[in-house]
């Protein structure tokens, strides 16, 4: 672990160079004991793939002493494997209007798009991290077979709940963007809504889990959400 400064109010507290679930747990592992702690003068945490970004305020605790307090919070070993994480069930509409970039995937996986859906949806993907896009979930444990590289001329405009594939990485657009990633569904579960008392679904260090959905069931969804009586099942692990 090393801690560097990040201008007057910030330091930047860093693992191992590298991207995995046991560096990330290290990383949620520390931010969740810094926040048990209610520790003086932390402003902000924003967790990375591997380091933690600490906010401060000067006039409440020193660079020194939230050093200290970084040392004594940090959790031995990999404390990934040990906290309660949510699981977010998220339906998915798949191909069609809702992932217009499914039917071409098979000339670069060789896999049909029925095939993809069923390997898109097997996995739990954890959040490593939160970015790009307020609420935009950065998902680790995309199946090599699915992989697919970046649109060579990205999209001026991606719907939001758009789901993609970019490289070997699989997320959502959480607010309508421009974008490069192959999309091959669409959730109509807000990942962002600024109107609500936490205007993002999910967190760092939690899962997703995709659940296909026929156009008729992500209809009736969408309606539920703009009621705002939907909530998306999710179980703690």
């Amino acid at each position: 672990m090393k801690i560097c400064p990040s201008g007057d109010q910030g330091i930047s507290v860093e693992f191992e160079n590298e991207i995995s679930e046991a560096v990330n747990g290290k990383v949620t592992s520390l931010a969740e004991s810094l926040a048990a702690q209610d520790a003086t003068g932390i402003l902000e945490m924003v967790p990375t793939y591997r380091a933690l970004l600490i906010r401060y305020d000067p006039t409440a605790v020193s660079y020194a002493e939230l050093c200290g307090m970084v040392e004594r919070a940090a959790v031995p070993g990999d404390g990934s494997l040990k906290q309660k994480r949510r699981i977010w069930h998220i339906p998915c509409c798949y191909g069609g209007i809702y992932g217009e970039d499914l039917g071409g995937m098979e000339a670069v996986t060789g896999l049909s798009p029925e095939e993809i859906i069923r390997i898109h949806t097997e996995p739990e993907y954890k959040i490593y991290m939160l970015g790009f896009l307020p609420g935009f979930p950065y998902l680790g444990g995309l199946d090599p077979r699915i992989a697919a590289p970046r649109l060579k001329t990205p999209r001026v405009r991606i719907p939001a709940g758009s789901v993609g594939i970019g490289g070997s990485q699989t997320g959502v657009y959480p607010i309508d963007s421009p974008g490069g990633w192959r999309l091959i569904g669409r959730t109509p579960v807000r990942f962002y809504d600024p109107e609500s008392e936490h205007p993002i679904l999910c967190a760092a260090g939690d899962s997703i889990r995709f659940v296909s959905i026929t156009p008729d069931e992500y209809d009736a969804i969408a309606r539920d959400v703009e009621k705002r009586v939907y909530v998306p099942e999710n179980e703690v692990s």
